[in-house]
């Protein structure tokens, strides 16, 4: 946690990064300043050398509790949403000491063991700490609705989701360019983007890779053994073995490799830790948690006014400059549209007045298809190590393709759909090979249940809609199940436990029982220059002046990868844009 000292004790490998997380916990009222201090002299730190280091977490909750206390009815900025871009946005912001900016969060504290501890990031998916969506029946999945989980919590999907990072492939941001007409979304744009948020602590790779940055990314630190054997597979079954899931590979075709984490010594690094916490000791940045905003207001088509509820009150607070959206792929739209901001005939079919005609909210939903279902019992049981997953291959599912579409994840459970995991018998103690699709070809739709706030959308993701979209989970089905039984992998296989040797419309039947998702909903307001667009390339909502959108839904296309750290870029970019940096 960085802090206003500059005699900062200087502490090498693990005790650095220990004396940070504790220093972060105090911040957020999680330790006791006693506590700190006792745990700092264990790490040969003297009083008078911790002493500063507690002062600042002191500060840190001090400061945030008196600007609570005592909101503003305007600031310059006001930041929707405390997600992967939202917390990059806001603490940009805050650099300038003669900007007020505003952060609102409808979710409560980070500060959970299973936000904190990476392997336990699936027990959040349910609880408070989600907005526990679920999609209609869906015809392409057997009828059968989706779980569609975002994060409501501070930090958003990177306090609750897995913590793998991936940037995107460079066909994905050439896309971007295409769509938006800015060469800065194009590869070598964002590229540079990526490399000044970056802490990279694998093999060096300059041209690439960013060391420096607030966000610690490492490769799966002594990963799984069985999720290591996978690379062994690949290698063996001619799929090439690269030293960095984020490196050429993702310039190129097929590759394995160890995943790369936001996970520094043991704990998960969520935007927050990164971002946030060291820039709210200062007395120009608010963050609220319990925040909901409910509606934009606009005065002659210029968005002047959050309406919020915030402990029992309603609050109605005006930004000077900007009012920034980063809720995600499902909220932003949904605000959008209360405000009155969307297609009018859908609108008006609500009893809405509409303010700006913009057709595209809510269109082009996409998400990352995750099969639950290829499945082995463990030999030799294993421990869990990091999130879960430290492995990966990228293949392409017909070789014409230009860009990869398979993304096949080792998963270190016998991880299955609630239909796989009635019809099969499922290893307690197991791994899996979990085909995911990249370049989903479906698209869906998103719209208002009625104009109740408190109303959660109508999704309509259209999973496996388009019949590429089977051929190429199939296609990663027989591959997974051919290196899951491959010699390499033997040793920790016992069975095979699903789904077995199937063919025709019986593995057809598979894949559509077996999708599960990502949890990465994009591109409900896709950047780009046609009449569906919502946002221009400066992410600024098309006909609505002082209103800018920056997290997964202004994607043109979802990102060949998990969506965090292209989020995540997204919200830096538009930080640079707000401060003239771009």
């Amino acid at each position: 946690m960085h802090n206003n000292h500059d005699d900062r004790p200087a502490l090498a490998g693990h005790a650095a990064q220990q004396l940070d997380f504790w220093e972060q916990a105090l911040a957020r009222g999680r330790l006791s300043r006693r506590t700190f201090l006792a745990l700092a002299a264990g790490l040969g730190l003297s009083a008078a050398q911790a002493a500063p280091l507690a002062d600042y977490a002191q500060q840190v909750q001090d400061n945030q509790r008196k600007l609570r206390s005592a909101l503003r009815k305007r600031y310059d900025y006001i930041v929707c949403g405390s997600g992967a871009a939202g917390s990059v946005i806001a603490a940009r912001l805050a650099q300038d000491s003669n900007t007020q900016v505003l952060l609102l969060e409808a979710g409560d504290t980070d500060q959970a063991p299973s936000v904190i501890q990476p392997s336990a990031w699936f027990t959040n998916l349910g609880t408070e700490r989600d907005w526990q969506d679920v999609s209609e029946p869906q015809d392409g999945l057997l009828g059968r609705k989706m779980a569609m989980g975002t994060g409501k919590v501070l930090g958003g999907g990177t306090s609750i989701n897995a913590c793998n990072y991936a940037r995107g492939h460079r066909n994905d941001f050439a896309l971007w360019q295409a769509e938006s007409g800015d060469p800065g979304w194009g590869y070598d744009g964002v590229l540079q983007v990526y490399k000044r948020l970056e802490n990279w602590q694998g093999p060096a790779d300059p041209v690439r890779r960013g060391s420096g940055g607030p966000l610690w990314v490492q490769p799966a630190h002594r990963p799984n053994a069985c999720a290591a054997a996978l690379l062994d597979a690949a290698e063996k079954a001619g799929i090439p073995r690269q030293a960095d899931a984020n490196g050429v590979l993702m310039e190129g075709g097929s590759g394995a490799a160890l995943l790369n984490h936001n996970i520094e010594n043991g704990h998960r690094l969520n935007m927050p830790t990164a971002f946030l916490y060291p820039m709210m000791g200062q007395p120009n940045l608010t963050v609220l948690t319990g925040a909901y905003v409910d509606k934009l207001e606009l005065e002659r088509g210029h968005a002047t006014t959050v309406v919020m509820r915030w402990q029992g009150q309603s609050l109605r607070i005006a930004a000077s400059r900007e009012i920034v959206l980063s809720l995600g792929a499902i909220n932003t739209p949904k605000l959008l549209m209360l405000s009155g901001i969307g297609d009018e005939a859908e609108l008006n079919a609500l009893g809405a007045s509409t303010l700006c005609h913009l057709p595209g909210v809510g269109k082009h939903l996409q998400d990352h298809i995750l099969l639950g279902g290829c499945i082995w019992e463990y030999d030799t049981p294993l421990p869990m190590t990091n999130s879960g997953a430290d492995s990966m291959v990228l293949l392409k599912s017909r070789p014409e393709l230009q860009t990869p579409d398979l993304y096949l994840v080792h998963i270190q459970l016998p991880y299955a759909s609630p239909v796989v995991a009635a019809q099969y018998d499922l290893p307690q103690a197991g791994w899996a090979i979990a085909p995911g699709l990249l370049r989903p070809r479906s698209q869906g739709t998103l719209a208002l249940r009625s104009l109740d706030p408190d109303a959660r959308p109508v999704l309509r993701p259209n999973y496996l809609q388009d019949p590429d979209d089977v051929r190429a989970l199939i296609r990663g089905v027989e591959i997974s199940r051919e290196l899951g039984n491959s010699a390499a992998m033997r040793e920790f296989a016992k069975r095979e436990a699903a789904p077995g040797h199937l063919k025709g419309k019986d593995l057809e039947n598979f894949v559509r029982n077996a999708s599960t998702t990502f949890f990465h909903a994009s591109g409900t307001c896709r950047m780009g220059t046609g009449a569906d667009a919502v946002v221009d390339a400066q992410l600024r909502v098309r006909g609505v002046e002082g209103l800018r959108i920056a997290d997964a839904s202004i994607m043109p296309r979802i990102t060949t990868g998990p969506t965090m750290a292209p989020s995540m870029m997204i919200g830096q970019r538009l930080a640079d844009m707000l401060l003239g940096q771009a």
